[in-house]
């Protein structure tokens, strides 16, 4: 049944370009999670009146932010291609793909945590303060526990868009489904080979944003 309404699909080639698509967003999800949460703390930090207040520092990070959260993903990817091929010697294959992904999602993910550090009630910071806690432990008790589902949400959206990165990211032969739909599927004119591709890109999108909606349930204390 299945065989004769995808005819030409590879189910092996397929099997491998969803393992490609997993490993790049898991890879580039956890390290915009990394990067952008600590561009979104010192962009909340440095602003005036808080605990690191610098304008040339919050000024120079928040146009960093901008900046690339501006480009477009396809015009980031080419943009970046001689670092890429610097950095990782190629710029084929899944790991030539990582930079452009984490580049291109970290400062959008950078500036959903500053949205989610800004809806922390100011009490709760000043009473920490007031009882001689740190700015390590400010950051560690008060602002990732209050801010915990806003953060998991956040990043919930960002993985969800770094699926669609990776496929745009296949026009370049980064692997993945992407690559797979475009250079097996519409070039070659197979379009149930592009159908399969984008039925596993939905399923990988559904499962992201179940277990995020499960991890920010669990995580809101209201």
């Amino acid at each position: 049944m299945v065989e004769s309404l995808f005819p030409n699909v590879d189910w092996e080639n397929m099997w491998e370009a969803t393992l490609e698509t997993l490993y790049m967003t898991a890879m580039s999800t956890f390290f915009t999670f990394v990067i952008g949460l600590v561009l979104g703390i010192v962009l909340f930090l440095t602003a005036p009146k808080q605990l690191w207040a610098n304008s040339i520092v919050n000024w120079l990070t928040g146009a960093f932010v901008n900046i690339f959260r501006s480009i477009p993903f396809i015009i980031l990817i080419i943009l970046l291609i001689p670092f890429t091929k610097f950095l990782i010697g190629t710029i084929r294959g899944p790991n030539a793909a990582l930079p452009a992904l984490i580049i291109g999602a970290a400062p959008f993910y950078a500036r959903m945590v500053l949205i989610a550090l800004k809806e922390i009630d100011k009490g709760v910071i000043e009473a920490a303060r007031s009882m001689g806690a740190t700015t390590w432990t400010i950051i560690r008790k008060v602002l990732l526990p209050e801010s915990k589902p806003a953060l998991l949400s956040g990043i919930t959206v960002t993985a969800i868009a770094l699926v669609g990165y990776t496929a745009m990211a296949g026009i370049i032969g980064a692997g993945g489904l992407g690559t797979l739909a475009f250079l097996d599927g519409f070039q070659r004119s197979r379009e149930d080979v592009t159908l399969m591709a984008t039925i596993l890109i939905l399923v990988i999108v559904f499962a992201i944003q179940f277990i995020g909606d499960w991890m920010t349930t669990r995580s809101d204390k209201r």
